[in-house]
């Protein structure tokens, strides 16, 4: 009970090439990357927009040093 052999690739690409045709699996394969692309570009931009935030949000609750 592991992962997938050679057999069972080769079965899933042949089902996948009957059902969809030869034209359309290079396109969902594109779909898919650009996808894969826009969710890694999207945890890049959440994680930058939240560190300088987080960062004034310190400054402003910290309190003046005292003189």
């Amino acid at each position: 009970m592991g992962g997938f052999g050679t057999t069972e690739i080769i079965i899933i690409a042949v089902v996948a090439l009957v059902l969809f045709g030869p034209s359309k699996i290079p396109e969902f394969a594109k779909q898919c990357g650009r996808a894969v692309n826009m969710f890694k570009n999207g945890l890049k931009e959440g994680i930058s927009d939240d560190s300088p935030k987080n960062d004034e949000a310190a400054k402003k609750d910290s309190p003046a040093p005292k003189a």
